[in-house]
């Protein structure tokens, strides 16, 4: 019998892959057993099903750090995305490993991130009992909210990867720590890039020890952190960097705190959104019927009324939240 499209690229991974790299035919499947597809491996389906979702498609009009920026060429958090999309796919193949499982992972880590970045994310963290963190909303958007309740009913693998991308996860598969440290790598490099064309950064005052080991540019950096992963990874089972890659980047990172992400420029905005995320969730809270109908829906499921107005803020994108703001909070002008 000839075998499908779907069953030749499971046997060339078997053939193909480094013995490390997960193959799509060894995923533990989906919460809601489907039928296979002849074409397309599991992981190739969920890469589709994230590319083509709602929650995709909003990344591009979400922050990644700059608060409302008036240029064309700043960071969203979908060009995020697919950077490190871009970046894990290179350390993937050059591993050895499994690319689709890989760019599915990395193009689904950020869905569940608030409007206006880190942020939103704080100021819904301080709010919503027990916390909130976008690793966790992001598996809440595929699992759950997408497809008005139904989920994208993805593969155990790939939802793994999703929740576990922050420093302290521990994802079962390399591809998922390859997805994780490449989401270091990304915007630690893109969002200087960004600083630099935004005029609040130097290059030259970013730390000498860092830039020593690392390089002067963007693209340079990036290229020694990638060979330095791929180097310090083939042939064993983990992705790791070596120790002075590794704190020449945490060096980077710990800057980029202190002068970029906390500094003044944007504390000052910090405090706008804060306030301005809070009125919001304030709001439905007390006028829980002024949500949309699927919101409502998760009520009558029993939902709490504090985890569907964070989830109803959370998918919002950043000119979405000011749109209800505006609506809910500023007088509008009358046609006389």
């Amino acid at each position: 019998m000839e075998l499908t499209t779907r069953e030749r690229t499971e046997l060339w991974e078997r053939e193909r892959l480094s013995r490390f790299a997960f193959k799509s035919a060894d995923s533990a499947g989906r919460e809601i057993s489907e039928n296979k597809c002849d074409i397309r491996t599991e992981f190739q389906r969920d890469r589709d099903r994230i590319t083509h979702s709602k929650a995709f498609r909003r990344l591009m009009h979400k922050t990644q750090v700059f608060i409302s920026p008036e240029g064309d060429h700043y960071r969203t958090r979908l060009s995020h995305t697919l950077e490190v999309a871009q970046i894990a796919r290179t350390i993937s193949r050059a591993l050895g490993l499994n690319e689709d499982l890989t760019e599915a992972i990395a193009i689904g880590h950020d869905l569940g991130h608030t409007p206006f970045g880190h942020t939103g994310e704080d100021a819904l963290d301080r709010l919503m009992p027990g916390g909130f963190l976008h690793n966790e909303q992001s598996g809440r958007v595929v699992c759950f909210l997408e497809k008005s309740g139904r989920g994208l009913n993805l593969t155990r693998e790939v939802i793994d990867g999703i929740i576990n991308h922050r420093t302290s996860g521990t994802p079962a598969t390399l591809e998922a720590k390859v997805v994780q440290i490449s989401d270091k790598i990304g915007y630690i490099n893109h969002d200087i890039d960004d600083a630099v064309r935004a005029g609040i950064l130097d290059p030259a005052a970013l730390p000498r020890e860092s830039v020593a080991v690392l390089g002067d540019s963007s693209r340079a950096r990036i290229d020694c952190l990638i060979k330095s992963v791929i180097e310090t990874s083939g042939g064993i089972n983990d992705i790791l960097l070596d120790q002075t890659t590794k704190s020449a980047l945490y060096g980077l990172r710990s800057f980029m705190f202190e002068t970029v992400y906390q500094g003044q420029l944007q504390r000052v905005e910090r405090h706008k959104i804060r306030d301005m995320i809070g009125a919001v969730y304030e709001y439905y809270l007390k006028n829980l019927l002024a949500l949309p109908d699927d919101y409502i829906r998760m009520l009558d499921e029993g939902e709490t009324a504090e985890r569907v107005v964070c989830d109803y803020i959370a998918c919002m994108t950043d000119r979405y939240l000011l749109k209800q703001y505006f609506s809910i909070f500023v007088p509008n002008a009358w046609n006389i």
